[in-house]
């Protein structure tokens, strides 16, 4: 499944909540420098997700705060997945 997110770079704390224009945010301590914040947004989703890691790829947004993600639920754990964002999404 693919999921577009917003970065928040330079956040006291990384934690996933809430929508920006639609798109699940993600808030990460880490500056936008050297993929920093591409990485633990991307390490924070997983995290979030309950999925490993390296479930998680980035399909294209490497220098935007706007990126897609590809997330590997696999097939026993996508409701999970689906519910868990919804939830997400309506946190802040």
């Amino acid at each position: 499944m693919r999921l577009e997110i917003h970065v928040r770079p330079g956040a006291s704390t990384t934690w996933v909540g809430g929508t920006h224009d639609g798109t699940l945010v993600v808030h990460v301590a880490q500056p936008p420098d050297a993929g920093r914040a591409t990485d633990a947004a991307m390490t924070a989703v997983a995290k979030a997700l309950g999925v490993p890691r390296r479930s998680v790829t980035l399909v294209f947004g490497a220098t935007s705060r706007r990126k897609v993600l590809e997330i590997d639920a696999g097939s026993a754990h996508a409701d999970d997945v689906v519910t868990t964002l919804e939830k997400l999404r309506r946190s802040s």
